[in-house]
């Protein structure tokens, strides 16, 4: 079949970029319009989400473009937590007890680069910068925007429209002040903000912390986090509330303030970010907040993906790989839909594909705020510290029947977010039953039979606990 629709995308990021691509490996005629500048030529960046944590899922959407290779070569292996308590020790705790599991920094910016440069090979697509969205008739299938360097309004009008244009998007504001459909919308903040800071390289280029690990200086309320850089250097993330507890982001007003809190909290950090005063005052605060809405498509017209469908915070270090998956899915379903018909037919496909991913979606966006918690606070926790390791020594001594939730929402991409949820909260709830049942002591040494039995009675009841949830409606 011959692809002959024109494809308008609205938004040039991640999501936009990875989906005009593979739009154009199709055959597809593409334009991409980005209200932004050129990130390749302008610096962006402000301050807010330098670097992302790059996963199996998100690799998978990146292999279908034949460009995980590319992004492969851009990053730098962080293969688990290391957490840093106020007195300055640390101690480590693995993403896997398997040896060939990790997650990736990488750079935002160089990233969406690569896939730009790639997509941009490709006679049918061309990408417009400094466009900005003010509107789309959904009904005619026409965008309203405006180039920020002339001034100039204009529109389009194609056959059918994508909005990948983050959680500020055009498209979904459209959707809502149109009211040409029932359409429901939430979205909700959390009462912490994140602002970032940077440790830098030392002397002879070099990061002057171990740049195999995500940082974490968990504080019950509040937390630090640092991912590593190519350039030596450290991305550093304060998340803190607004206005609640002993220290917010409205009590840091003055340096004596944040010096001081640093100083109490995060001593070892402050001693390597030198100019802490000058990015505190001049980085902004940015919210953090989950996105959900439905349906995500208008007819046979328009639809939305990555973020402007389903914003998460970061905590499960998944947003970037869930708008790379929803991608993936796409791909897939239209791989049906071209087999079986001469002509596309634009509402079916948008519906399978809602009814496909939106339960996992939702998925991860409530385990990006369970993580949250267990981050901030439960890292350092003597239980779960326990149950941490037992699902360690369980991955290592059982890798082909065992992985933990992080694990099953990680590195497992052949499943969907909502099942790893549902199976990894099963076998939490099941280890913790049998740490408070005092069955089993991770402070002795366990023998691999030992382990054997551990491994049938957690399976047992992450079975019996799943049947229930399931009889509960759960």
């Amino acid at each position: 079949m011959i692809n002959n629709n024109n494809v308008l995308i609205i938004g040039a990021g991640l999501c936009g970029s990875l989906l005009a691509l593979r739009l154009a490996q199709r055959g597809y005629k593409v334009d991409v319009y980005e209200s932004r500048p050129d990130l390749r030529k302008v610096d962006i960046s402000a301050g807010r989400s330098i670097n992302l944590a790059l996963s199996d899922r998100g690799l998978k959407a990146l292999r279908l473009c034949g460009m995980e290779e590319k992004a492969r070569e851009i990053c730098i292996p962080m293969f688990g937590r290391l957490m840093h308590d106020r007195a300055g020790n640390t101690f480590a705790s693995n993403y896997s007890g398997r040896e060939n599991e990790y997650i990736n920094s990488i750079s935002r910016g160089d990233l969406n680069a690569i896939l730009l440069d790639e997509a941009e090979q490709h006679e049918n697509v061309t990408i417009h910068f400094n466009s900005g969205c003010k509107k789309v008739a959904i009904e005619n299938k026409i965008a309203y925007f405006k180039n920020y360097e002339t001034n100039e309004q204009f529109k389009v009008k194609a056959d059918v429209i994508f909005g990948t244009d983050g959680a500020g998007s055009s498209l979904r504001k459209s959707y809502v002040s149109e009211r040409k459909f029932l359409f429901s919308y939430s979205q909700n903040y959390l009462n912490h903000g994140y602002k970032e800071l940077e440790i830098p390289a030392d002397k002879n280029g070099n990061h002057q912390i171990s740049k195999q690990h995500l940082h974490i200086w968990p504080r019950g309320d509040f937390m630090l986090i640092a991912l590593p850089n190519r350039d030596g250097s450290f991305t550093v993330t304060l998340f803190l509330s607004y206005d609640e507890g002993e220290y917010n982001f409205n009590y840091l007003t003055s340096e004596e303030n944040i010096i001081a809190f640093f100083e109490k909290e995060f001593p070892d950090a402050l001693a390597l970010i030198p100019n802490i005063k000058e990015e505190f005052a001049n980085n902004p605060t940015g919210p953090l907040g989950t996105i959900k809405c439905s349906p995500w498509s208008y007819q046979d017209k328009t639809l939305l993906m990555g973020d402007a469908a389903h914003a998460i915070v970061p905590f499960y270090g998944q947003g970037m790989n869930a708008s790379f998956e929803d991608v993936f899915v796409f791909d897939e379903i239209l791989n049906h839909f071209e087999d079986s018909q001469e002509t596309i037919n634009w509402e079916m496909v948008f519906k399978t594909y809602h009814k496909a991913r939106k339960k996992d979606t939702d998925a991860i966006a409530d385990l990006a705020i369970d993580n949250f918690y267990e981050m901030r606070d439960h890292v350092a926790n003597p239980l779960f510290k326990e149950k941490r390791q037992l699902e360690m020594n369980l991955e290592k001594t059982f890798p082909n029947q065992y992985s933990s939730k992080y694990s099953l929402v990680t590195f497992n991409e052949h499943i969907g977010y909502k099942e790893a949820m549902d199976k990894g909260r099963a076998q939490d709830k099941a280890l913790l039953n049998l740490i408070a049942d005092d069955e089993v002591h991770t402070h002795l040494e366990i023998t691999q039979k030992e382990l054997k039995v551990i491994l049938e009675k957690v399976l047992q009841e992450t079975n019996e606990i799943l049947k229930e949830d399931k009889i509960a409606g759960l």
